[in-house]
């Protein structure tokens, strides 16, 4: 190797790296000058000498970078090839670089010292201690240099810490061996640091005043800051006693450290860490020396200070940085008082809450959210909750949560102090409005603990409120709403303070009636503030909302004072018929489109009588004949309520009704209460429609050709009838029972018998006439599903082709996109006559299969044991499935086959459940598999030629959709087939999305997770058996990762261990086996899945291979298997007489062994492997019980303590 030839190379080197960075070279040129420079790193013999002489200072920064980098390619891939001296040679040189050979610390860019510290890090992780035992002190004398090596050296140390404690990118025994030396030499390497960090602090002091020493200051600072952040990386897992030694020094300089604008957040930053800490509470103790007053001082003018001087961003940073070290001494507090330590509630306590209470009234609406839920643990804590100085603390912590509760602060405005800060923390108003929606529910679940401990202040504080509320004059503030002139928009100050009160009030009242006995509750104040919101009056629907919530947050009074009864009801009463212009009550009612504003006053109203129809039937059931007449009076005008509302209040009745505890007048009172309905429902033309698809589409005027929404719509009227019809039916079944009682029940007469397990068997009074009207609604849901054929869609209308889709909100929902937010409550509910029949649509298809769901669970066996209902059902719910789309099959299985099986008494599984689902699973087995096809070949192809107007949304809302049906799909299967014990079946019916991040790493199934009888009768039939079993595994290969756990975790070993008694084929056993490692290979990259599979291979392995040698056939085509070690586990699998070795060290073993099919995700696949070798080790083999101990030994005198006499 000659200087020539290195130095034409270098020129070579250079002109490539100046292509590479130039923005104006073409891509050609860059690829290639690219190409040339990775070939240069992975097959040039000399690029030790070329790396050094590109790194030299006189290069321009981007050439030293890339010859730094040649330089770590080597260390990081070459190294383990390298002759020793060749090591030593580039050992010697890079410290030198780092002696001599960088910039003055302030010239030096970041990223050369960045690469520089890198590479002595890599050197490090292959050599130290073994073969570099000096290693710690050639950096100590490095540092020794000066400012510039100093701030390698933390720079060295920090990386060090990263690579091996915190992010442990290297084998385990090299880690160990790595760690512990840094363990046994932390005395040394913190007394460095916090040299480091003294001296250099001190020397920035002194000469920052004096301008002609500024580059010197500012040098002496940059140390500082670095040892700070290497402080960080320590921290966090070095042992307590270095953290506190000394009398807490480090500590006590870090609170100093507060004061210095320059080195404020890292200090903040090392604290919280600290005191941050876990581990045994006698060790935590020294940490309440923060608790001191010379801390507390420091901490305190602190945030004065940063906050003093307006919002600017570093001091901002800063004071979030100080707020969470607040709270974790708070932790660490809440973690020591009480328990076994003698720890005494420190005597700055007091000073501790009132700058805690600063951050709670700060104008960032983010600091006040991070103070919540240090105050739920002061306020939950046994000891320190019965304090004084807390117990003082309530009223004003209640005081700033009256102001914390008021929604102001979009970034987009300006009528807040908060809102300028919301700028720095949130990108969008709605980003700001999910926020702040969690931050008032989490404040309300703490304003519920604090008055627990001081129930009467928060009531008396809730009062004043609602009484100042009441008297204020309405200000709708700039922007007027659509719904009316003058009436408040969800932006409008008056609307704002109304609403934050209602959510105190809310919150604090019915906590004081958890807390206070019974004869301590203020009866006449309550009272008195009930007949004041009953007496206020205001045509404004969002104030008017607030004021019902009250009146119910209020209504546990009147069971003190019954006579106030009639007042409530007659005030929910007007509201249910609610307008804001008086005159559309005349008008038909279709089609004037009420706000969502009004709406939800007219709904809140209804649910609002169901509630406390619900929750004190007693109170109101001497005043049934008076409500039964009301709503009679309201009924009776067709066109005054929407179907919806009538049928609310026919709930509140029938939840009366259940209070007669009698059965025939229950039973007469429905009768009379249905007769409309039946009449409606059974008449001729009624049948004629709701059983002919063409009938019924004329009939809900779908056929139309209207375009102007504007123009009257004549079907409008027979549309509702049968909504209402099928809202009655609904309500009845829902809400119709017999007594929860048992004596209660038979002196009734709803006690029919028996079961043959003994459990008894009560009858509906809704029974005889629900039945009756069953055959039209199946034909109905017939009908319904009959719609989605090819010929009847084209019947629709022109208006009306998109009828049976999506509406907007239920896609948004889906693809996760915000509502905006004003729209929610200013824009007509729906806005078009198309969204008006979409509207319809979609809540009659949900709630016939509500009915469906609910009729099991309210009728029991009268609707289990109907004539041929497994056919009945077969011909009609599960009728023309192929065309009815996922976002329509979704509802059906969540709200009727789930709701229906899982109530399902035993007697009825062979008659009713198993023939209904087995068709139904073979079927959905087919639909899924189509659907997954058609996903993976779209993203194999990603076809260009695309026909819709925007295809990417219209592909993954199909896409979202396909995985939300397997969801609910593999849900349905594991509730019919798995039992619970151990397994939480998650019945969320809300859109999963993307969960991944929520998933759990080490995933075992529980031990107990059995087939249920009904899984064992589904079992029984071979086709079931086989869909279930097909479906079950290759779903894991689907691309939906929470499905795959759930289904490999809960479904697929309890579904196999079933048939294994059986003679199973060969070719199904492997296709098992195939199908999880399949599983593997795609979802191997997400650590919950992972962990998942494995198990579940090795289950299926170590239990079929005996029996089976086609498994080990599968496992030799394992990629890069190796076969001698497959050999040894094959044998110790096949050998009984041998020892069992361990569960986890088989199970290690086999995940070695598929190691090949184990997925990567994108970033991992065409990595580059880095090897590095282990060293010869450090410590003797002992015992594995001694070595456990050795390793948590953290004074590191290793072995040598264990045998000293």
């Amino acid at each position: 190797m000659s200087a020539e030839q290195v130095s034409s190379l270098c020129e070579q080197l250079v002109k490539a790296v100046t292509v590479i960075m130039d923005p104006a070279s073409t891509q050609r040129y860059r690829l290639e000058a690219l190409k040339f420079c990775e070939e240069f790193k992975e097959k040039c013999p000399i690029c030790v000498p070329c790396g050094l002489k590109l790194a030299e200072k006189t290069q321009t920064a981007i050439v030293r970078h890339f010859g730094l980098q040649i330089l770590e390619h080597v260390v990081k891939f070459r190294w383990n090839n390298m002759p020793r001296l060749e090591k030593v040679y580039l050992k010697n040189n890079v410290m030198g670089l780092i002696s001599s050979g960088t910039l003055s610390i302030l010239e030096e860019e970041s990223h050369i010292k960045d690469v520089l510290s890198r590479i002595v890090v890599e050197m490090i992780k292959r050599e130290w201690p073994q073969h570099w035992p000096d290693m710690l002190k050639e950096l100590d004398t490095l540092s020794k240099q000066g400012e510039t090596q100093t701030e390698l050296v933390m720079f060295i140390l920090l990386r060090l810490a990263e690579d091996v404690v915190t992010f442990q990118t290297l084998p385990t025994q090299r880690r160990r061996d790595i760690q512990q030396t840094l363990t046994q030499n932390m005395e040394k390497i913190f007394s460095f640091l916090l040299t480091a960090l003294q001296q250099n602090v001190n020397k920035y002091r002194r000469m920052k005043a004096d301008l002609a020493q500024e580059p010197k200051a500012q040098a002496n600072c940059r140390v500082g800051i670095a040892a700070l952040n290497t402080l960080a990386g320590y921290i966090d897992w070095v042992a307590l006693s270095h953290i506190t030694a000394d009398n807490c020094k480090l500590l006590e300089m870090l609170c100093l450290l507060l004061n210095e604008p320059e080195l404020q957040i890292g200090a903040a930053e090392c604290l919280l860490i600290a005191v941050s800490r876990k581990g045994k509470l006698e060790d935590r103790k020294p940490l309440m020396v923060l608790f001191g007053d010379v801390a507390m001082h420091y901490i305190l003018t602190a945030a004065q200070t940063a906050d003093g001087g307006g919002l600017v961003e570093k001091h901002y940073v800063f004071l979030k940085r100080l707020c969470q070290v607040l709270c974790a001494l708070g932790s660490q507090l809440c973690a020591l008082i009480g328990s076994d330590s003698d720890v005494e509630t420190p005597a700055n306590f007091g000073k501790y809450l009132d700058s805690f209470l600063a951050f709670t009234t700060h104008p960032s609406q983010f600091l006040r959210s991070s103070t919540q839920i240090t105050w739920g643990a002061l306020f939950r804590h046994e000891i320190l909750s019965r304090d004084p100085l807390l117990l003082a603390m309530i009223p004003k912590y209640l005081r700033a949560s009256m102001t914390n509760l008021v929604k102001v602060g979009f970034p987009s405005k300006t009528d807040s102090a908060s809102c300028e800060y919301s700028r720095f923390d949130f990108d969008s108003d709605e980003d700001f409005n999910a926020f702040f929606n969690s931050f008032r529910a989490q404040q309300g679940e703490v304003m519920r603990m604090a008055c627990r401990l001081d129930p009467r202040t928060g009531f008396q504080m809730a009062g004043e409120w609602l009484r100042y509320q009441l008297t204020a004059p309405v200000d709708p503030g700039p922007m007027n709403s659509k719904t009316g002139e003058g009436l408040c928009s969800v932006f409008s100050p008056s609307f704002v303070q109304w609403d934050a009160m209602t959510f105190f009030s809310e919150s604090v009242i019915s906590q004081m009636f958890r807390t206070l006995d019974k004869d301590e509750i203020p009866v006449n104040d309550g009272i008195d503030l009930l007949q004041l919101v009953l007496n206020f009056e205001t045509k404004d629907p969002l104030i008017l909302s607030c004021v019902l919530t009250n009146v119910s947050a209020l209504f546990p009074f009147v069971t003190y004072r019954p006579e106030y009864l009639q007042q409530v009801l007659s005030k929910l009463f007007a509201s249910v018929t609610f307008e804001v212009v008086e005159e559309s009550k005349f008008v038909m009612s279709v089609q004037a489109p009420r706000t969502r504003a009004v709406k939800n006053v007219r709904r809140h109203a209804c649910s609002s009588i169901i509630k406390m129809c619900r929750d004190y039937p007693q109170l109101v059931l001497p005043n049934f004949e008076m409500l039964y007449n009301h709503v009679k009076q309201l009924l009776s005008n067709e066109l005054l309520l929407t179907q919806m509302e009538k049928c609310a209040l026919m709930e509140a009745l029938v939840l009366i009704s259940n209070q007669f505890k009698d059965y025939e007048r229950q039973k007469a009172f429905l009768e009379e209460l249905m007769a409309p309905v039946a009449g409606l429902w059974l008449s001729p033309e009624m049948q004629r429609v709701l059983s002919d698809p063409e009938a019924f589409i004329s009939y809900v005027g779908a056929d139309n050709k209207t375009a102007d929404p504007g123009l009257e719509d004549p079907s409008g009227l027979n549309r509702s009838r049968i909504s209402f019809c099928v809202y009655t039916i609904l309500g009845v079944v829902k809400r119709a029972r017999w007594p929860a009682a048992a004596e209660e029940a038979k002196a009734g007469g709803f006690l029919v018998g028996y079961m043959p397990s003994g459990t008894p068997m009560y009858r509906n009074p809704c029974t005889e006439q629900v039945l009756k009207l069953l055959d039209n609604l199946l034909a109905l849901i017939r009908t319904h599903n009959n719609l989605y054929t090819p010929e009847m869609v084209a019947r629709l209308g022109e208006t009306f082709a998109k009828a049976l889709d999506m509406l907007e909100v239920e896609k948004n929902a889906i693809l996760g996109l915000p509502q905006p937010l004003l729209e929610l409550y200013d824009s007509p509910v729906y806005k078009t006559v198309l969204e008006r029949m979409q509207g319809f649509f979609c809540t009659l298809y949900d709630n016939c299969f509500h009915i469906l769901g609910n009729a099991g669970p309210s009728m029991q066996q009268d609707f289990y044991t109907v004539e041929g209902l497994a056919t009945q059902l077969l011909s009609s719910a599960f009728i023309n499935l192929n065309n009815i789309p996922d976002y329509r099959l979704r509802p059906m299985l969540r709200v009727f086959v789930k709701p229906l099986v899982l109530s399902c008494p035993p007697e009825y599984y062979e008659t009713l459940i198993c023939p209904m689902l087995g068709p139904l699973f073979t079927y959905l087995h087919v639909r899924l598999s189509q659907k997954w096809q058609v996903i993976n070949q779209r993203s194999m192809l990603c076809e260009d030629d695309a026909v819709d107007d925007n295809p990417e949304s219209q592909e993954m809302l199909e896409e979202q959709l396909v995985r939300l049906l397997t969801r609910e799909v593999m849900d349905l299967i594991t509730v019919c087939c798995v039992s619970k014990k151990g397994v939480e079946h998650n019945t969320t019916a809300a859109v999963d999305a993307d969960d991944d991040e929520a998933m759990a790493t080490e995933v075992t199934p529980p031990a107990s997770a059995e087939l249920t009888e009904l899984g064992k009768c589904l079992m029984k039939q071979e086709d079931v058996c086989t869909a279930l079993l097909i479906t079950a595994y290759i779903s894991l290969s689907w691309k939906d990762t929470l499905s795959c756990q759930r289904t490999t975790t809960q479904l697929c070993w309890p579904l196999l261990k079933q048939v294994l008694p059986g003679n199973l084929l060969p070719d199904a056993v492997s296709w098992f086996f195939i199908s999880v490692l399949n599983g593997l290979q795609i979802h191997g990259q997400h650590d919950g899945c992972m962990a998942a599979l494995v198990h579940l291979a090795f289950q299926i392995y170590e239990a079929l291979r005996p029996r089976y040698a086609e498994l080990k056939a599968v496992m030799e085509q394992v990629p890069d298997i190796q076969r001698d070690s497959l050999e040894q586990f094959d044998s110790k699998l096949l050998n009984p007489t041998l020892q069992k070795v361990a569960d986890k060290r088989r199970k290690d073993h086999f995940k070695r062994l598929i190691a090949g099919c184990i997925g990567k995700s994108l970033g991992e696949q065409f990595r580059k492997e880095v090897h590095i070798r282990n060293l010869p080790s450090l410590f003797k083999k002992v015992k594995p019980s001694l070595e456990a101990d050795v390793l948590e030994n953290e004074d590191g005198e290793g072995l040598t303590a264990l045998f000293e006499p």
